[in-house]
């Protein structure tokens, strides 16, 4: 069942957006927001809501990607970053009462739009294949998930691994790119009531005339014109699939290698 919903004002939510992630306007300039629903009884629900926290000036880098090879045919790739104006660990102030890392604020690293490792030191180790292309998709989190939605505070990252496990950097994504980020895994008990829907977007813009985020959650589709956090209400417990696309002004699907990712995600009481 689709839900596309009317446009309504919503200055006062719109409001505590930081610019990044400013108020969608039409091409008569008026503000607009088509994704927030009516919490319906029983029915999967969608909202839009306000960042926690600001983070001005926070900066991630990367210091250092190096390959080391192990084995006949896998590397060793070791990521270094530098993090700015930002503590890796801090508990992020929230009221949103969703999923929240007791380890505090962290890094996503997302490798080829898997799903993210958490990052609570500045370096991580993966193994690939030689001979491999890559996208390493990385950003600053607070600690219950929500990304910093700002390009200071992210690096896209294309690399090949050749065949000596050395890596190349290969010419900057200039494509439009979605990264799944939230929800991931399994929830539990009160976490399961509210559960954040996240993702960060790269070359492209969100707008109520223009490209758009599809959500598709266990058949029901949401379509999202803001780059902002989400909340999903109401979810089954069991399992629930979520899959996130990348579309144009009409509808249709954009072209790329990351632009549609899917995930299941489960629910428990206990």
């Amino acid at each position: 069942m689709k839900n596309w919903i009317c446009s309504i004002t919503v200055l006062t939510l719109l409001a505590s957006f930081s610019a990044c992630n400013g108020p969608t306007k039409n091409t008569d300039g008026e503000v607009k927001d088509s994704t927030l629903l009516k919490d319906t009884v029983g029915a999967i629900a969608v909202n839009p809501i306000a960042h926690a926290k600001d983070f001005p000036g926070a900066t991630l880098s990367i210091a250092s990607i190096t390959g080391e090879k192990v084995g006949s045919d896998s590397a060793k790739v070791t990521v270094k970053y530098n993090v700015h104006n930002f503590n890796l660990t801090e508990q992020t102030a929230h009221t949103h009462n969703m999923a929240n890392s007791h380890e505090g604020q962290h890094i996503h690293f997302i490798l080829d739009n898997t799903p993210y490792a958490a990052l609570y030191k500045p370096e991580h180790s993966v193994t690939v294949a030689l001979n491999s292309e890559h996208y390493l998709m990385s950003f600053l989190s607070r600690s219950f998930h929500e990304s910093i939605k700002t390009v200071d505070a992210s690096k896209l990252l294309k690399f090949k691994v050749n065949a000596n496990a050395q890596i190349e950097e290969l010419p900057k994504v200039t494509t439009p790119s979605l990264f799944y980020s939230r929800p991931k895994g399994e929830y539990k008990g009160a976490d399961t009531k509210n559960i954040l829907l996240d993702f960060f977007i790269e070359n492209t813009t969100l707008a109520a005339d223009g490209n758009k985020v599809k959500a598709d959650i266990n058949g029901q589709e949401f379509i999202l014109d803001q780059w902002a956090p989400y909340e999903i209400l109401n979810l089954p417990l069991g399992e629930n699939v979520v899959k996130l696309t990348l579309i144009d002004k009409d509808g249709n699907a954009l072209t790329g290698d990351n632009v549609s990712v899917e995930r299941k995600i489960k629910l428990i009481a206990e």
